[in-house]
């Protein structure tokens, strides 16, 4: 494996939007980049193959094909998938490839996948995102965990990425990113929650009021807005990590009381979102209003009609 990373072919495991960022960015600076996601082979495939087309960005065939030709493998899959990802790349990987796992999953899981990794002779090094990526792109704050995390670090600096090593020990990282999305992905089902529930009653505006008392740093009409549509977008995603959330909690001795209902909502806004009661997936109006008011309503129109 060649020593400067920008000579590395970086393999990416899941081109949805996560994937196709670190693409771009990549492709930039010149890197040697491939993907391969399990939706390839559908008609959800035609705009990855069509992004892959425009950024240069070589596509495998499988998980064996990506792997075996990879210096540096970034999985970017859904919270679920963490652990069969790695099961599947362990069968292909060569030895001393880095494997750094960019997935929302457990410290357990984290832990399973570098088990199977590892094992199999590759370098695993878990990554934890710290905040949305859209806004960051490449730059988003990036905390690395295990015995590879410390090598590993200057040579994603030296590509465009902001990683930061949070410990030697695997799972660290994915604890911080754990309990942190107990609250942002939980304060974004209960803003869903509570401002349709005032909506419903009528009473919206003084709880906006009230909330902007008691928060005053936090401008609530504007963030709600943001709230219902990356739950929209991205609620499905938003659901498996939180199950994920709710296992870290267990695995800490505590029921996820919170994380479980999380989950439920966020999983209840994306079946919403496939019925098309937001708009069409893929087009330019979808979850794209302003006012959240606008999702809100949709929401209650559907409720009642159901009663």
């Amino acid at each position: 494996m060649a020593g400067d990373p920008r000579r590395w072919q970086i393999g990416l495991v899941g081109y949805g939007e996560v994937g196709r960022i670190l693409a771009e960015d990549l492709r930039q600076q010149d890197i040697k980049v491939s993907a391969y996601d399990i939706k390839l082979g559908g008609e959800q495939g035609v705009p990855l193959q069509e992004h892959a087309a425009k950024f240069g960005v070589a596509l495998a065939t499988s998980h064996a094909e990506l792997t075996a030709k990879s210096d540096f493998i970034i999985s970017a899959v859904t919270a679920s998938q963490a652990v069969p990802v790695a099961k599947v790349c362990a069968t292909a990987i060569n030895q001393g490839t880095w494997f750094l796992d960019f997935n929302s999953a457990s410290p357990g899981a984290k832990q399973r996948a570098a088990a199977l990794i590892d094992g199999a002779a590759g370098r695993y090094v878990e990554g934890a995102v710290m905040t949305s990526v859209p806004p960051y792109r490449i730059k988003v704050p990036l905390l690395l965990g295990g015995p590879g995390a410390r090598q590993l670090e200057p040579l994603l600096n030296a590509i465009g990425f902001a990683a930061k090593v949070a410990s030697d020990k695997l799972g660290v990282s994915s604890a911080v990113k754990m309990c942190r999305s107990i609250m942002i992905k939980g304060l974004e089902a209960m803003v869903i929650e509570s401002f349709t529930t005032a909506r419903a009653y009528g009473v919206e505006d003084a709880v906006l009021a009230s909330l902007a008392e008691t928060f005053p740093g936090i401008d609530w009409e504007k963030q709600g807005a943001y709230f219902f549509q990356r739950v929209i977008e991205h609620g499905r995603r938003r659901a498996e990590e939180v199950r994920e959330v709710a296992a870290t909690v267990r695995e800490a001795g505590l029921t996820p009381w919170s994380a479980q209902g999380t989950a439920e909502r966020q999983a209840w806004m994306a079946d919403l979102a496939n019925e098309g009661l937001f708009g069409a997936r893929g087009t330019r109006e979808f979850a794209r209003s302003a006012d959240w008011r606008t999702e809100a309503d949709r929401i209650l129109a559907k409720i009642n009609r159901a009663r």
